[in-house]
């Protein structure tokens, strides 16, 4: 397994990464180097953190964020001066400073990615099924990343390779049949380079990294070189302005109410959204601290993962842990326990 460091300026690029001590073979090579995609071109998300970005170079002068932070508060009597959407905004600016990525990253167990060995025609079907525009690239696991791969580089190389010169007409004389399904991703020439950012770095800087290289995604790398995670520009834009969703986001209900009390509740159902429903018979007390979801409390509780059909009781509730793998819970069934009648 390679081995990668984030550099000491707290990023790096990559774009076909070495076997061993940081050596590119030749495959990998040819496979990020010799097509040269263009950069991404500047996306909506990129125009909208432009200005964000020029507002953390200008203001840095504590006295500045200060006035500002008081002004937003609702008693101040300058909170009149901004919409209450405007002041949701604005703090979540200033709140920007103090994320760091590993608190907004996609968690390693959650990246899809592809192997450098997929056939091109299975590459079509896993970004079809992913719903992803953009897919990092690995070599024989995550831990050896090559880069990534841009939907839009697998349709320019379907076109390329389906026109008949000889017969060529018009851009929309193509012959399928002259495509290749069964080539492999490393011999497309189409791997991008992708950023290496450590968990500690602030998400306000990389943004400022992700406009310098037009990049739009980053893998997030622990200290031993290992892939922890992956954060896009669109994660560090929602810190300011909530949730983008588009046409493919499903409208994913991570809580059931099953009544009496009993919820069933995906592992990432925030703690908060939970209390609303279950009012103040659900307290996490000082667990809150450690983490914000019902599988993160259940974690910080235990100090381990728990396994699928393991019952935990806590909080007044019974935890019954459904769905489960070595590394996260994935799904739970809270119920109220029963109280004894000589404990009434």
């Amino acid at each position: 397994m390679a081995k990668i460091t984030a550099g000491t300026d707290s990023s790096s690029e990559i774009g076909g990464a070495g076997k061993t001590g940081g050596e590119a073979s030749s495959d990998t090579k040819s496979a990020s180097e010799s097509a040269q995609p263009e950069p991404d071109s500047p996306s909506s998300s990129q125009k909208k953190s432009n200005w964000i970005s020029r507002f953390f170079k200008r203001n840095k002068n504590n006295n500045f964020r200060n006035k500002l932070s008081d002004a937003l508060t609702t008693n101040s009597p300058h909170s009149a001066d901004f919409a209450v959407g405007e002041r949701t905004m604005l703090r979540n600016i200033l709140l920007l400073q103090d994320v760091r990525v590993e608190d907004i990253m996609i968690p390693r167990v959650e990246i899809e990615a592809v192997d450098i060995d997929t056939p091109f025609g299975e590459l079509l079907v896993l970004f079809e099924e992913s719903d992803h525009s953009r897919m990092p690239v690995y070599g024989e696991t995550l831990d050896d990343p090559r880069g990534m791969i841009h939907i839009r580089d697998l349709m320019a190389h379907l076109t390329t390779t389906s026109v008949d010169k000889r017969k060529y007409k018009s851009k929309l004389s193509l012959d399928l049949s002259k495509v290749d399904l069964s080539k492999k991703l490393s011999k497309l020439n189409i791997i991008r380079k992708v950023l290496f950012v450590p968990p500690s770095m602030l998400a306000a800087d990389l943004l400022t990294r992700m406009q310098a290289t037009r990049t739009q995604i980053a893998l997030v790398i622990d200290e031993y070189g290992g892939t922890d995670g992956l954060i896009s520009l669109e994660d560090i834009v929602e810190v300011i302005v909530g949730d983008i969703e588009d046409e493919h986001d499903d409208d994913e209900t991570l809580i059931v109410e099953l009544g009496d009390g009993r919820l069933q509740c995906d592992a990432r159902a925030e703690i908060e959204d939970i209390q609303e429903i279950l009012g103040s018979n659900f307290d996490v007390g000082e667990h809150a601290q450690d983490a914000d979801t019902i599988g993160g409390v259940i974690f910080s509780l235990l100090g381990r993962v728990p396994v699928k059909g393991e019952m935990v009781v806590a909080f007044g509730y019974e935890f019954n842990i459904i769905d489960a793998d070595p590394r996260r819970v994935k799904a739970v069934d809270m119920r109220p326990v029963k109280r004894s009648s000589s404990a009434k």
